[in-house]
């Protein structure tokens, strides 16, 4: 089934510029995790937006589950779709964390019985259960957006969007998100859509789609993805600090079936690879 679906939508923020998108075809099916790359000015956030029903579209369909996004229908369908911005500040409106969780539920007239357990069961799912009681904004970056996520996961979305989620985090706070969402993906098999320009993020998706000047770059998975490595860095993206190494230990005889993302990984296929001579 069809979770997301672009149907030949233009999309421009004012007549006086270019499309941002023009002629642009996607879908992601449900329960499918897809990364969207792409340097500033590429597109991939313009999508999310699309898709959330924050911007309309100047020609072109877009449905969600099979439903075209309308004037009329878009804040229904909106309660479908949970996301998560870049700054998890913007998103807070509670004292305490329980309070903003609470919030989304609140305006949905949610029953006071239901809500207790959706907090409870929300802050679980992304391991914040144990800071219920605290200030939002006492938390560290990659809490805050944890509590960011819970807030959207009280909701029950059927599409989890992630607009640049990690982007103003450190390496840990990118690490938490990341296990985070990853988590979520095994839970609750839902669909997730990853708005990034890091390629380190790639790692959880099933499905990798690079854009450019507002058009499919590349429609991939993540192992294949960096064997088209110099196309990747033509286009302006940076290549991962431990695919660049083995791209060049690969000049010196070590043999890589797939580039990887993470440190660990090439320590230990150099390790193998060690063994093996």
């Amino acid at each position: 089934m069809v979770a997301i679906e672009f149907r030949d939508v233009y999309f421009r923020y004012n007549e006086d510029t270019p499309w941002v998108l023009k002629n642009f075809n996607l879908k992601i099916e449900s329960k499918e995790t897809v990364a969207i790359l792409g340097h500033n000015g590429s597109g991939k956030s313009t999508i999310a937006k699309l898709a959330n029903g924050l911007l309309m579209p100047q020609a072109g369909e877009i449905f969600i589950d099979d439903r075209k996004i309308t004037p009329t229908n878009v804040w229904e369908i909106r309660q479908k779709i949970g996301m998560v911005f870049q700054n998890p500040e913007n998103q807070f409106v509670g004292t305490t964390v329980r309070d903003d969780v609470a919030f989304g539920l609140e305006n949905r007239a949610i029953a006071r019985e239901e809500m207790l357990r959706r907090i409870q069961e929300s802050l679980q799912q992304v391991g914040m259960e144990a800071y219920e009681n605290h200030e939002p904004h006492h938390l560290s970056g990659g809490q805050k957006q944890r509590v960011a996520i819970a807030s959207v996961m009280a909701i029950h979305p059927q599409v989890l969007l992630l607009d640049e989620a990690t982007a103003m985090l450190d390496p840990r706070g990118k690490k938490e998100i990341l296990a985070t969402v990853l988590s979520l993906k095994e839970q609750l098999a839902i669909t997730t859509v990853m708005i990034t320009h890091d390629l380190q993020e790639i790692s959880i998706a099933d499905r990798v789609i690079v854009m450019n000047k507002g058009a499919i770059f590349k429609d991939t998975t993540t192992d294949k993805l960096f064997n088209s490595h110099q196309e990747l860095q033509s286009i302006g993206l940076t290549i991962p600090l431990s695919v660049q190494l083995a791209i060049e230990l690969e000049q010196y005889g070590y043999p890589f079936s797939t580039y990887p993302l993470k440190q660990e990984e090439l320590i230990e296929t150099l390790w193998k690879s060690h063994l093996k001579m």
